[in-house]
């Protein structure tokens, strides 16, 4: 669906400060006429037009290149015109302030990519995958959203919302001739197709948690008994003396957080306090606050004492559904030798921290958990509202199971499948609150 904006914008697509070029983006109704204005030429589509630019008394403020792309084979589906001149600050202000003399107006933060999306150019997610790629701080994180924008995640969304809506007729039909003597909701269908498609949600949902962490970074904790070594990694993971070590327990008491980058790799670290039975009342308030963050990990390194008699013994106390791993440190004490180890109860790394023996161990696996160093070649950048919604239609999706196979209940089933599909639905902007829309390309730069 083409929609037909009455205003044209206009924004710098280009960052601020000087450089050899600098652009301009005008869209709309209008792009073409102004552009006539500024150049005083007659812009052919698809045609890089050399010529000076001009000011209200027809004096020369700037010259470069003027580009038409007519709608809707244009980025926003309206006429569009790029101005080309040079990258200085100033210059930018002065055509800028031009162009909106001729009848532009300001572009908000994201218009040109929300009338993209308006007018059936991209989707929500691809739309979110553009600001993705410019923010990208390493090559992982820009080919995964390339992939994104070039639809790869959407694809996939939109062949679940199409089971989705065919298991719906389905089963709808199964309602309508609930009096025929074939059991459409019984006969086993539905039930396989309903697992299918949970194992495909899973799938999807695995692969943009990956993508999710990519884009906006892995938060570890540190956790462990006082004196593990969780301030000594942080230290050493941060570069600097970001906390504060000593040989006396529970020296950290409240919670450091410390954003850092291995190999460009975005990671946010935090130290809690030492876990363990505690009388005093400020350690108390630091172990409730660790317990607060350990729930909200991506993943928990249990720092373990190598001389520890009770090395298990916190387990119980950590949360099952976060990935976990183990590091044996101060090996250092009794002469062993660096090594990572996989088990059914996870990973375990053994090595030292203070004598830097076996920590480029731990940095690789780090690098893997987040899909930094694997042949993840199709991982698809995601946000957390994806995460969310592919979580929601799942729940949704094993709720319409529960109920197909305990009561065969026709019309809970068709109705779980519904919000089901809604849900996935918000994921490319086919079902979408405007009050989402105007979050989601608020954030976005002007310009874009």
């Amino acid at each position: 669906m083409h929609i037909t904006h009455q205003d044209t914008i206009a924004a710098i697509a280009t960052p601020a400060g000087n450089a050899g070029v600098g652009i301009i983006r005008i869209s709309g109704n209008n792009a073409k006429q102004i552009a006539k204005r500024l150049t005083q030429l007659e812009l052919q589509p698809r045609h890089a037009h050399y010529g000076s630019f001009h000011d209200t008394d027809n004096s020369i403020i700037d010259s470069g290149l003027a580009l038409f792309f007519p709608k809707p084979a244009s980025f926003t589906g309206e006429d569009t015109v790029e101005i080309q001149g040079h990258g200085g600050s100033v210059i930018m202000d002065m055509l800028l302030k031009r162009i909106l003399s001729l009848g532009a107006r300001m572009a908000k933060p994201g218009e040109f990519s929300e009338r993209a999306f308006l007018n059936g150019k991209l989707d929500l997610a691809q739309a979110e995958a553009i600001a993705d790629l410019i923010e990208s701080s390493t090559e992982k994180s820009a080919r995964s959203a390339q992939q994104s924008m070039q639809g790869v995640f959407s694809r996939q969304v939109n062949e679940l919302v199409e089971e989705l809506t065919e298991l719906r007729i389905y089963v709808e039909a199964a309602i309508d001739f609930v009096d025929e003597e074939i059991d459409l909701l019984g006969d086993g269908i539905v039930e396989n197709r309903v697992i299918r498609l949970i194992k495909s949600i899973q799938k999807i949902l695995d692969t943009a948690q990956q993508g999710r962490l990519l884009r906006d970074g892995m938060t570890v904790v540190l956790a462990g008994k006082p004196n593990a070594g969780k301030s000594s990694l942080l230290n050493a993971l941060a570069g600097h003396e970001a906390a504060i070590v000593t040989d006396i327990a529970g020296t950290t008491r409240d919670v450091l957080k410390e954003r850092i980058q291995i190999d460009g790799m975005p990671l946010h670290i935090i130290d809690t306090a030492g876990l363990h039975d505690s009388d005093n009342a400020v350690e108390q308030e630091g172990i409730r606050r660790a317990h607060a963050e350990i729930q909200k990990a991506d993943k928990i390194l249990l720092l373990i004492d190598i001389n520890d008699p009770e090395p298990d013994s916190l387990l119980k106390t950590l949360p099952e559904h976060i990935s976990l791993t183990r590091i044996y440190n101060k090996i250092d004490l009794r002469e062993l030798a660096p090594a990572i180890k996989e088990s059914e109860d996870g990973t375990q790394i053994y090595l030292s921290i203070k004598k830097d023996i076996g920590m480029d161990l731990l940095l690789q696996h780090l690098k893997q958990s987040v899909g930094f160093d694997g042949a993840a070649d199709n991982v698809f950048i995601a946000r957390r509202r994806h995460i969310e919604a592919l979580s929601k239609g799942q729940a949704f999706v094993q709720n319409a199971l529960a109920q197909l196979q305990h009561h065969q209940a026709g019309e809970l089933v068709a109705e779980d499948l519904r919000q089901a599909q809604n849900h996935l639905a918000e994921i490319t902007g086919v079902f979408t609150s405007d009050d989402l829309l105007g979050k989601i390309f608020s954030s976005f730069c002007i310009g874009k």
